[in-house]
């Protein structure tokens, strides 16, 4: 894309001729934009010795303003449409606004991996750092199929406001390489781990950007990464979090994001004037998020009827045995053959009739194609972005409430705060301070999201928004961003 407001001898210069460093860059820049395109970050229009100035057009990992949501917007395009809206709402500078639309950096790597076969193959690695001006980036890494520069944008994006809107001193940051866990031999995946590692190593840190698990990661993977990481720059157990408690993990950060949930469920629960016990819940997904939601609900009275994972769900209108159906996932990897239910398909478990809807999968789950059959009284987001903007429309027309996902799924980010305060003391806490201190942060930050809901007459996700741009704006103009 062409620069606007340039004139052809500014663009013929070569960089000896510009009178200075940052000029040089730039010329650099109109160069790379010319052969490549235009995603490259925006500079301030700057007048160089010939009276000309530089407007890039465009910054690092934005989108267009979307006036009317569709379900076929992208995932970052969703997550800026609901940042607009709260930027409209808080009445956010200009400038402001044009800072918190875009990533901060974004780098895109090759992952080369020598599979068991002996062949080599090259995976696309990603590690966004959306805005750091509330602490260092923090965010998961995840393998999945469909990780994608725009999917990464979103994630980071989100954990911006999450960590602003439970009040953890991180910003947001998210990374992620393309593959396929499950086609993937435990050699090959820590062959790619260590490789990733390497190839962000020069922008993580303790106090820079300290990744975490997220789909298709675990603590086995933080260990590999921390170990990657500790090669060149000695023993770091602070680099990531959500590794096993024997290498500095914390206690309870496994069953955090469920265990967040269930709080947020509960919370809401009590302000419809109901409660957990004896409540019907159904939960896509069955990976850590959901079993764990599943297993604590449980704990506190309520009746999981139905679970599910990729290739389909079980349904008992009676009550689910969870430990028979955990006993036979973990024996066959699958729930679909469990044959003391019914079996069902995600679409039709996410219409049952229930109390509460635990969507603890993928993303966009929930459109406008199905939203006017859900059957759910509350909805509480595990997930990361379930909820397409047509469809959150919907849910809020009819009447359902909707705790988000940057509220109810900020578990997790907690407890891994906890776990880098833990490594940065070199002192471990018992679990159940662990939990006591979860709990806090959850129901405080439940308690805000619904008053400013209350006080201002929107959606929780709008409320929660709100919170978390205004915390994150005020961050930036303390710090001299803007």
């Amino acid at each position: 894309m062409e620069d606007a407001g340039q004139s052809g001898t500014a663009d013929s210069r070569g960089p000896e001729k510009l009178p200075h460093t940052t000029l040089s860059i730039r010329w650099l820049l109109r160069q790379a934009r010319e052969s490549f395109g235009s995603h490259l970050v925006r500079l301030p229009a700057m007048a160089d010795n010939q009276g000309t100035t530089d407007e890039t057009p465009g910054i690092l990992g934005s989108a267009d303003r979307v006036e009317k949501p569709t379900d076929e917007m992208s995932t970052f395009e969703a997550t800026s449409y609901f940042f607009h809206r709260a930027a409209d709402r808080v009445k956010l500078r200009d400038e402001v606004r044009e800072v918190l639309a875009g990533s901060y950096r974004e780098l895109s790597v090759q992952v080369k991996a020598r599979m068991d076969n002996g062949k080599v193959v090259v995976f696309h690695g990603y590690r966004i750092q959306h805005n750091g001006a509330r602490g260092p980036y923090k965010g998961g890494v995840r393998f999945h199929p469909s990780v994608d520069l725009d999917e990464v944008r979103a994630l980071a994006a989100l954990m911006t406001w999450k960590n602003a809107l439970i009040d953890v001193p991180f910003g947001g940051a998210k990374g992620g390489v393309q593959c396929d866990p499950a086609s993937l031999s435990q050699g090959e995946l820590q062959t790619i781990a260590r490789r990733f590692t390497s190839m962000i190593s020069y922008i993580i840190g303790v106090n820079r950007d300290i990744p975490a698990p997220d789909m298709g990661t675990n603590a086995q993977t933080m260990a590999w990464m921390m170990d990657a990481y500790g090669q060149q720059h000695g023993h770091t157990p602070g680099i990531v979090t959500g590794k096993p408690v024997e290498l500095g993990g914390s206690p309870g950060r496994d069953q955090a994001t469920g265990r967040g949930v269930v709080i947020c469920a509960g919370e809401a629960a009590k302000r419809k004037g109901k409660s957990l016990d004896g409540a019907s819940v159904v939960i896509q997904g069955y990976g850590n998020v959901g079993y764990w939601t599943a297993a604590l609900a449980a704990e506190e009275g309520a009746k999981v009827v139905a679970v599910s994972d990729a290739a389909g769900g079980i349904y008992n209108r009676q009550g689910l045995d969870l430990g028979r159906v955990t006993k036979h996932y973990k024996d066959s990897q699958s729930l679909t053959e469990y044959t003391e239910a019914d079996k069902i398909s995600n679409d039709e478990l996410l219409e049952l009739e229930c109390d509460i809807l635990v969507p603890a999968a993928i993303q966009r789950v929930i459109d406008s194609k199905n939203a006017s059959n859900i059957n759910a009284k509350l909805i509480v987001e595990a997930a990361n972005a379930p909820t397409t903007p047509a469809a959150d429309n919907i849910l809020g027309d009819r009447g359902i409430t909707v705790v988000p996902d940057i509220l109810a799924n900020a578990g997790g980010v907690t407890v891994s705060y906890f776990e880098w305060v833990q490594n940065i003391q070199q002192f471990q806490w018992e679990q159940g301070q662990v939990n006591e201190e979860l709990e806090k942060k959850m129901s405080e930050a439940t308690a805000h999201v619904f008053a400013r809901a209350e006080e201002d007459k929107t959606s929780l996700r709008d409320a929660a928004f709100d919170i978390a741009v205004q915390r994150v704006a005020q961050a930036d103009e303390l710090r001299g961003y803007v």
